[in-house]
């Protein structure tokens, strides 16, 4: 299989989750114009499994380092099967949500305020596991990064006290979404081996992980997408005729959406191996700031809002130092 083996890749890499992550919410703002975020969400999740496998049977089986996919997958401890499965369920439920506050609240809130939270707390709850990298930086651009989102509140504040068509909803489902989202990376990482080259037996490589992770994903969304189809947060119920119905622009709107997010994914969890899990994890969910450029300068979704530029401005600056403090606690 295909193993990182420079610090300097690794971050590459974790860049390039970032842009992943912060950039995938665009095809669901793309198909919202004629296709409720429920039924996009399942071709969303078929496109994560779509493309986990593809770096499974790829990246994943090529080389003569480490395991490959399909003998990593019969020899794996079923303990460890189950918490990639866990975490892909634990994910699902808060990408749900996160979603959802997308659709009420705008990537330039959603994204900073959730993601932002399973940021902060994603890091905590890594580096208590597997402390690597210094923490003096790491945890100093944590808090830039949480200082960012404070800020970022206070932009969406003003703009609803001028605009009432945001409800306060989506700033909830992001707070819960986010907390959910800081706990479903550790069950993944606990099921892989710490040595890619020479694998543990029964653990698993990251590409058998992110498979199972995907798995998980779907088999959970059977139970909370249909609930959320019936019982919509905001709207009237959709159906699975409605989905069915869908065209094929649609369907691959959102197939695209979830591919794009599992290449992140897969980024993240392959650099591990040399950054480390906590900054592997807290570089890609720099994703915050990358959609909320997205949010304030494509979607323009503060357009019109008074005295809310400076504020994002530094919203923006403290989540570049904040992320490079993140990569420098890496190399020190």
């Amino acid at each position: 299989m295909y193993i990182v083996e420079s610090y300097t890749l690794a971050v590459i890499l974790t860049f390039v989750t970032m842009l992943c992550w912060g950039s995938w919410a665009n095809t669901q703002k793309l198909a919202e114009k004629s296709w409720r975020f429920e039924l996009f969400y399942w071709d969303y999740v078929v496109g994560i499994v779509m493309m986990s496998l593809f770096f499974a049977f790829s990246l994943g089986s090529i080389g003569d380092q480490g395991r490959s996919f399909l003998a990593d997958l019969k020899q794996a401890d079923p303990a460890n099967l189950q918490k990639a499965l866990l975490g892909g369920i634990i994910f699902n439920a808060a990408n749900i949500l996160v979603a959802a506050a997308i659709a009420i609240a705008g990537m330039s809130v959603a994204f900073p305020v959730g993601i932002g939270i399973a940021l902060v707390l994603g890091v905590i709850i890594n580096y208590a596991a597997t402390p690597q990298g210094n923490a003096v930086w790491l945890f100093a651009g944590v808090g830039l990064v949480m200082a960012a989102i404070v800020i970022d509140a206070l932009a969406y504040r003003k703009k609803t006290s001028q605009s009432m068509k945001i409800p306060s909803k989506g700033i909830l489902l992001s707070l819960v979404g986010g907390v959910m989202m800081a706990l479903f990376y550790r069950f993944v990482a606990s099921s892989m081996t710490d040595d890619f080259i020479h694998p543990k037996a029964g653990f698993l490589t990251p590409y058998t992980a992110t498979f199972i992770f995907s798995l998980g994903v779907l088999l959970s969304n059977l139970l909370f997408n249909t609930i959320l189809m019936k019982k919509p947060f905001e709207g009237s119920p959709v159906s699975y005729v409605q989905y069915f119905m869908g065209g094929a622009k649609e369907h691959l709107t959102g197939i695209l959406g979830g591919m794009i997010w599992c290449v992140g994914m897969s980024l993240s969890i392959i650099a591990a191996g040399k950054a480390g899990f906590p900054i592997s994890y807290g570089l890609g969910q720099g994703a915050t700031l990358v959609a909320a450029l997205w949010g304030v300068f494509i979607w323009k979704e503060f357009k019109g809002s008074k005295g809310t530029s400076g504020l994002l401005a530094a919203m923006f600056f403290l989540f570049v130092i904040g992320i490079g403090l993140i990569i420098y606690a890496g190399i020190h």
